[in-house]
């Protein structure tokens, strides 16, 4: 919502949230901005591939790409099944090469682009139960800095955002006291909301973030520091 608002024209991607994704769709479009809906599963090279395709296809570029696709499957170590290692890292870390590679082409035939993943404080400072999540979460981090130096001489850059604790749905399921565990470990003594890292996905996407590019910036009230 806060690209539509600084006049980017957002292509949403579901996989099976079909009515969710919709409902943005005409949030963005009640307020006067410009969005559409595309169903792909981005753990699916061919699946993402098609899906930026698309977006180009209708709408002629693509200047911004987020990468925000997540699924956990949280455990200890111990009790995790192999595919909830494998689903974990194929969503949200192989999701996201699959869309910047498909991303890279278009941008850099433009020579302008901006890519942001969005990792996790998780990523920086692991979280027992979530050697998955924090496995893939570090490795966007390792993505995001090596894009930055192969992309910067063609006008693309690079960065992550690292959310910390955001009152979101996911983190509406966890335990009541794993919530107040974790509130005890922020410094600003509150939960973030989805607002807070949007904000500063504008500013990544504009013209004030010419000159950055490689950066891990965490939004999560001093969380991770």
């Amino acid at each position: 919502m806060q690209l539509a608002r600084a006049g980017a024209k957002v292509a949403i991607n579901y996989n099976r949230s079909s009515a969710a994704a919709q409902a943005v769709v005409e949030e963005i479009q009640a307020a006067g901005g410009e969005a559409r809906a595309w169903q792909a599963d981005v753990s699916k090279l061919d699946q993402a591939s098609a899906l930026l395709d698309n977006v180009i296809k209708d709408w002629g570029q693509l200047d911004i790409l987020v990468n925000n696709a997540g699924i956990t499957r949280d455990t200890l170590l111990m009790r995790m099944k192999e595919e909830d290692w494998d689903q974990v890292l194929e969503v949200n870390l192989k999701g996201y090469f699959n869309c910047c590679k498909a991303a890279v082409r278009p941008m850099a035939r433009a020579r302008k682009g901006r890519i942001i993943n969005i990792s996790s404080v998780v990523g920086l400072r692991g979280n027992a139960g979530q050697v998955n999540y924090a496995a893939a979460k570090a490795g966007v981090v390792g993505l995001t800095k090596s894009l930055a130096r192969e992309l910067g001489s063609r006008g693309i850059t690079a960065n992550a955002i690292a959310p910390g604790f955001i009152d979101t749905d996911m983190t509406k399921e966890l335990p009541q006291g794993i919530q107040e565990k974790m509130l005890q470990e922020i410094p600003l003594a509150r939960l973030g909301n989805p607002e807070d890292v949007a904000q500063l996905a504008v500013f990544l996407a504009g013209p004030g973030a010419n000159y950055i590019t490689g950066q891990v910036i965490a939004v999560d009230g001093g969380m991770a520091m």
